[in-house]
């Protein structure tokens, strides 16, 4: 019997999820869009013009606007809604998805009002139990033209994420498993958070020194948050800690790094937001984050510039020398 899977979210990380699963000719993928327009564009070009051009989509990949026939009869959903929108896009999901259906979940963020992580949501939004998260050094732009790629399927659940594992992995597309689903999607929440931090860094003409600092004590941040939240310290340095971490501070196709270049040239943020459609999760995750340590009395000092220079109007450079003046410490210790 084939496999069918919806997956919800007309993006690029969608699009290249869809056209991964649609490699196996036993599974049946369904693309939906919550706007209209996006899938007729995508049906009459079978191309994510937007965001993915030159990749086509097959034929075999049914896009469609209606959320109902998308979830209908399907194995699992696979919700690819960035999280600042995940909420009121995926309102209505409830009501036609049974909630005995598996939901994987591919955002990488946390919900400003609740601090509410994407499938934390998404069990809310449906009363479904069984649920998994998808993370790690992943972007579509590879994905979608068959560049190797490796990733941690994470759910409380094992027989869940070794399900996922099974159907998501190509020759091209390993899938590790792991039972943290919380340092998995806190880690791939915070990573986003410190690559603005590293195109600010760029975009200062800073070099490799700064760049490894910030990486290596930006990874202390998340690791202390993430386990202070009740994961695991070992999930951080792994695929969905410092693998995705990596990736997303150096390479070109990192949006929030694009922010951060962005604003060490001087732009405000507002004008930043209004001139991309991809949303730069690490934005709005970094008012969350920041909120929470404070209320937690974490410290957490990249963090917290960055919030400074996001939301304060911080200029970079001070944000910088604020951050190497700070009282000295050991390594090891529980300061950053």
């Amino acid at each position: 019997m084939p496999t069918t899977f919806a997956v919800l979210g007309g993006g690029a990380w969608g699009t290249a999820i869809g056209l991964l699963l649609q490699q196996n000719p036993d599974h049946r993928v369904r693309l939906w869009c919550a706007r209209s327009d996006r899938a007729r564009e995508l049906a009459e070009c079978r191309e994510n013009v937007r965001f993915l051009p030159g990749v086509p989509i097959p034929e075999t990949v049914t896009i469609t606007d209606n959320l109902g026939a998308a979830v209908a009869g399907i194995d699992l959903c696979v919700a690819v809604v960035p999280t600042v929108y995940l909420r009121e896009t995926l309102k209505p999901l409830g009501s036609v998805l049974s909630n005995s259906v598996p939901i994987l979940s591919l955002a990488k963020g946390v919900e400003n009002q609740t601090f509410q992580r994407p499938t934390e949501i998404l069990h809310q939004l449906t009363g479904g139990e069984r649920l998994a998260v998808l993370s790690g050094p992943s972007h579509a732009e590879e994905v979608s033209r068959g560049m190797p790629t490796s990733v941690v399927a994470a759910s409380a659940d094992i027989d869940l994420a070794q399900w996922v594992q099974e159907r998501f992995t190509t020759e091209r597309f390993r899938v590790y498993t792991n039972q943290d689903i919380v340092g998995v999607e806190t880690a791939g929440a915070l990573k986003n958070v410190i690559a603005i931090a590293a195109g600010i860094s760029d975009g200062l003409g800073f070099g490799d020194n700064a760049k490894a600092a910030l990486l290596t004590r930006g990874l202390v941040e998340m690791a202390r948050f993430g386990v202070a939240l009740g994961g695991e310290q070992t999930t951080f340095y792994g695929l969905a800690g410092l693998g995705d971490l990596m990736t997303t501070c150096v390479s070109p196709h990192g949006r929030n790094r694009r922010v951060g270049l962005r604003l060490a040239a001087g732009e405000p943020l507002d004008a930043i937001l209004k001139s991309t459609e991809m949303v730069a999760e690490g934005v709005y995750t970094t008012r969350s984050v920041y909120e929470r340590t404070r209320a937690m009395g974490i410290e957490m000092p990249i963090v917290t510039e960055v919030y400074r220079m996001l939301y304060e109007g911080k200029p970079p450079k001070q944000a910088v020398s604020d951050l190497m003046l700070r009282r000295l410490v050991a390594e090891g210790g529980a300061r950053t």
